[in-house]
Formats: structure tokens, C-alpha cells, sequence
């Protein structure tokens, strides 16, 4: 009797819902009893065999096939897009965040005395606009008395009861009301500019110290948090890294004949090492294009089965959801797929969760 499977059925009766209970005897006496030619141990050992079989890959039904992965997710990172000193830094690694959620902030007394620069130099653009409309009101009232003169002057000039010198001053002096409020309208559109751009450097040091307040772009949990309370960051310096809990999947490398025969978004299946009960629903969402250990040359046939290719297979999004807090990346498991879709799943890889 091969070892491993003694062993496997003593693992199974443990861990595998459904299997028969082990006698409450010592361990000579199960080993005994697995061994020993009755029907009771001849089943035992007939389903421990079956169930290694499985996941061992040694008797996958055909069209189905089995691989080793791992779990990962993407990860994000959160950095400084400017210069400053951290404060209110409020999660620490393994934290739970929600996206838009903020999670700490620079400091930058720098920025905060630009802002209140260009505040004052919009208040003082307002002002002087202010001062250049309330000048065109009053060189406006002046061009109307000098355009009143003048227009009366011409009448009198021709009846000759004001001289041509006392005519040609009042229309010297409307000319020079028209220019003057042309001066005055001028320094009105040079204040109003002066507002615009009083207002764009305003907004401009406002968009910066909203950028110096740091938040989660996704969420998910706290990975890795590479800066503290008090330490000064640099421009695109990183503070943590965060993993998306949303976007979950486990990398396997299959060989260019399985690869090839894989159906994008075809349904998968996954087994991880610390919780083998369980059949965790998986789709085939990634074919790497470019083999990966592949020789610059490949001449036999030998070399060409060496063909590996990258495969992601990406956990349900309902699952990831209710499931995010057990969430954990790097566990080893199985990836399973089917490379025809015709093949139903045996009843041993249907989807069970806790």
C-alpha cells in the first residue's frame, strides 16, 4: 500500500466534509484498520485515493486541467505629488480603506504662504477694477459737459457771438474727454485681467494643497506603509501601497497546447492549500501573447513542450466581495480550467464556499 495515500486518507477523513470519521483508537490500530482487507476500509481507502488522485492531478477527467498558482492582486500605491511633511497619517498596514477615503496629508507652510499671496493680489486686482470703473464714471461725466459745450459752441461760433480760438478750445477740450475715457476703459480691461489671472494663481496653489491631502484611489486593504507621522517626503515619494480587493486573481502557467485551447472568460476553478474544502469560483480572464521560459531558438519538439504561457484566472466579483476580509495574497493553491467547455465540472469541483 503506497504511503502517501494512507496518509492522504487519514488528511481527508480530517479536513474533507462528508468523509467517514476516524474510530477513536490509536493511530496503529487506523493504520490498521485502513489496511485491513474489510469493506468499510476498501471504501475508505477507494475514496482517499480518488480525492488524491484529484488533487494530485493524477486522474483529472479529460478535458479538464490542473495547475499550481498563487493569489495576488493589483496593488496601488499612494504618493506625495509634492514636496512637504507627512501628518494625520491614519491607517497602518493591514487596514481596511474605501476609495476617495483620506488617509493622511503634507504639510507645506510654503505653499499655504503662496496661497495667501495670491489672495491678496486678487483682493488688489479687484480693488483696482473697481477704482478704474468708478474713473470712467467720472471722465464720462466730464466727456458729457465737454461734448455739451462744444456742441453749443458750434452754434454760437456761427453767429459769431463766440470767437473761432473760444471754439477750437471747447473741441480741444471734448477730444480730450473722449481720450481720456478711452485711458480709463483701458485700465478697467488691464484690472480685470489682472483679476483673471489673480484668480487661475489662486486656484492653481488651492488644486496643490488639495493634492497634499493624500487618498485611497481603490479599495481595499493596506499593504505595505513606507512613511511616517513627521518624515518629510519627496515629490512622487510613496507612503503606502494598498492592494485592490475588487481585482483578485491567481497566475498560472499552462503549456502552449493547453493555453491555446483556453476560452477567454471561460469558467475556472481554484483550490488553496490552507482551505483545500472549499472550490472557489474563478474565470480565465488573462492569456499571456509571449511564451514565457522559452529558448531564442526552438527546434524540437523537446523544446517546443517547454512553451509556457501566463495565465490569470480571475476570482468571481461577488465572491471578492463578500469574502474581501480573508483575502490574502501570495497563498499557493491549484488553478483548475477546462480546455473544452462542453466538459461539465465532476461534482467533486463544483463551487463550495464557507
Amino acid at each position: 500500500m503506497d504511503i502517501r495515500y494512507i496518509v492522504g486518507a487519514l488528511l481527508v477523513s480530517i479536513f474533507v466534509a462528508g468523509s467517514p470519521p476516524l474510530p477513536a483508537i490509536n493511530t496503529h490500530s487506523t493504520l490498521g484498520a485502513l489496511i485491513a482487507p474489510t469493506a468499510e476500509a476498501k471504501n475508505l481507502r477507494e475514496k482517499a485515493r480518488s480525492l488524491l488522485d484529484r488533487v494530485l492531478g493524477e486522474s483529472m477527467p479529460e478535458g479538464i486541467v490542473k495547475t499550481n498558482g498563487r493569489i495576488e492582486a493589483i496593488q496601488v500605491d499612494v504618493a506625495a505629488k509634492y514636496p512637504g511633511r507627512l501628518v494625520d497619517i491614519t491607517v497602518e498596514e493591514g487596514s481596511e480603506v474605501k476609495a476617495g477615503q483620506v488617509v493622511g496629508r503634507v504639510s507645506s507652510p510654503e505653499y499655504e504662504a503662496q496661497l495667501r499671496a495670491a489672495q491678496s493680489n486678487l483682493e488688489k486686482a479687484k480693488q483696482a477694477l473697481a477704482e478704474a470703473e468708478s474713473l470712467i464714471d467720472q471722465r464720462n461725466a466730464v466727456l458729457a459737459a465737454a461734448k455739451s459745450d462744444f456742441e453749443r459752441g458750434e452754434q454760437l461760433v456761427g453767429k459769431q457771438i463766440i470767437t473761432q480760438q473760444t471754439f477750437d478750445q471747447r473741441r480741444r477740450n471734448y477730444e480730450g474727454s473722449q481720450a481720456s475715457v478711452q485711458g480709463a476703459i483701458a485700465q478697467r480691461d488691464q484690472a480685470d485681467a489682472a483679476i483673471k489671472s489673480a484668480q487661475a494663481e489662486v486656484e492653481r496653489i488651492e488644486a496643490i494643497l488639495h493634492d497634499l491631502i493624500l487618498v485611497s484611489p481603490r479599495t481595499g486593504r493596506v499593504q505595505y506603509q513606507l512613511a511616517r507621522n513627521g518624515e518629510v517626503v519627496a515629490a512622487g515619494g510613496k507612503v503606502l501601497t494598498i492592494l485592490d480587493l475588487q481585482d483578485v486573481y491567481m497566475t498560472i502557467f499552462l503549456p502552449a497546447a493547453t493555453a491555446g485551447r483556453l476560452e477567454l472568460r471561460g469558467e475556472a476553478r481554484i483550490i488553496l492549500d490552507p482551505v483545500p474544502q472549499y472550490i472557489i469560483p474563478a474565470s480565465v480572464s488573462f492569456v499571456a501573447a509571449d511564451a514565457q521560459f522559452t529558448p531564442k531558438t526552438v527546434e524540437t519538439q523537446e523544446e517546443r513542450e517547454k512553451l509556457m504561457f501566463r495565465v490569470k484566472l480571475q476570482l468571481d466579483a461577488e465572491v471578492l466581495k463578500e469574502y474581501s476580509r480573508r483575502v490574502k495574497t501570495g497563498v499557493r493553491g491549484l488553478g483548475i480550467v477546462r480546455t473544452n467547455v462542453a466538459t461539465a465540472w465532476p461534482e467533486d469541483l463544483q463551487v463550495k464556499l464557507p
